[in-house]
């Protein structure tokens, strides 16, 4: 009996570390992909800067040096071009946080072919692989910003676990999400992060690479 209790026991401790390792697997994989996605768009980035001497999103001359850029970014006739005050915004027409994806697929930059539109969705913007979609413009919505330090900066979307976003500032960054180059965003939520931690069982989360 004690022989076969501790058998028992025995597969089910195989079993539990089993599990445990298939999770911290899935939870590599997950992380990996979200750093593999961040690196390529800031290298994107930068690539585009390079060649055109401005920003992605923000460069005035897009329609003439990129070819098949959309006829309509907002509510009203755009031209694919942004305004060139070096700042890639939200406010205004087009709304240069969805141009950018459009000027960095179209100039072959990133993989896709987004279209510029009024709202984010697939079709506008780089996927998560959660749901949602990435951002990059130019605000304040980060952690230690005080809501007036306003810089570039890529964030991940929603719906990204906390302990994913956790392992990503760990390999990356100093694994604080209030400090760094990758951040929670500015406003408060216990369930993704509390204090100099990410939280451990947040669901719908987000983090901020700062540029």
């Amino acid at each position: 009996m004690l022989l076969e209790t501790a058998i028992v026991l025995v597969i089910l401790g195989l079993l539990v570390g089993a599990f445990l390792a298939g999770q911290e697997l899935i939870v590599n994989a997950r992380k990996q992909f979200l750093i593999g996605k961040m690196d390529a768009i800031k290298v994107a980035y930068l690539g585009f800067i390079d060649r055109f001497r401005e920003l992605p999103g923000d460069y005035r001359h897009a329609s003439i040096n990129i070819k098949d850029l959309a006829a309509v970014c907002t509510s009203g006739a755009g031209n694919g071009n942004g305004n060139g005050n070096g700042r890639i915004e939200f406010a205004g027409q087009p709304h240069e946080n969805l141009l950018v994806w459009e000027h960095l697929s179209k100039a072959g930059l990133i993989e896709g072919d987004f279209v510029c539109d009024t709202t984010a969705g697939p079709k506008t913007s780089p996927s998560n692989a959660y749901g949602s979609w990435f951002n990059l413009q130019f605000d304040a919505s980060y952690q230690g910003s005080n809501g007036t330090a306003s810089r570039h900066n890529l964030n991940t979307g929603h719906q990204v676990p906390s302990n994913v976003l956790a392992a990503i500032d760990r390999s990356i960054d100093d694994g604080n999400p209030n400090t760094g180059a990758f951040r929670a965003p500015d406003f408060p939520d216990p369930s993704c992060y509390s204090g100099i931690n990410w939280s451990f069982n947040g669901t719908n989360c987000q983090g901020v690479s700062l540029y």
